[in-house]
């Protein structure tokens, strides 16, 4: 495969990061509008803050955060029971030649940024931050 010369690191393609987003935005439709018939993942807003697609397009890991952030548990294990079927609807409006197998983890990016939001807010990292 072709390395972009214009690309310095290890980091996704262009192409990765294109496909991973229409993938992002096909999963939230597909959730959003409850296209899965299984009524207590229908049940459940989730949020799909990220897709991240391996450079063979044949993986996507989505990290996805039940509304509200209480559920996890239950909305990991009823994306993981339905992940064919959600393959199946993210895949229809995909123009590739093979649908990439979802895999779902759990989203930590809000909770990192409430810590750094926290750590911000003292005195002491203020008085450091004021000073420069």
């Amino acid at each position: 495969m072709a390395r972009n010369r214009f690309q310095e690191g290890d980091g996704p393609s262009q192409r990765q990061r294109k496909v991973a987003e229409v993938i992002r935005r096909r999963l939230s439709d597909v959730l959003m509008r409850g296209d899965i018939h299984d009524p207590d993942l229908n049940r459940l807003s989730i949020t799909v803050g990220e897709v991240r697609v391996s450079p063979d397009l044949k993986v996507a890991t989505a990290y996805v955060v039940p509304l509200g952030g209480k559920g996890a548990d239950e909305m990991l294990e009823r994306l993981a029971q339905n992940k064919s079927e959600l393959r199946r609807a993210v895949a229809k409006g995909l123009e590739l030649k093979f649908a990439p197998e979802l895999r779902f983890r759990l989203d930590e990016t809000f909770d990192h940024l409430d810590e750094a939001r926290r750590l911000f807010s003292q005195d002491a990292v203020r008085r450091d931050v004021d000073d420069q």
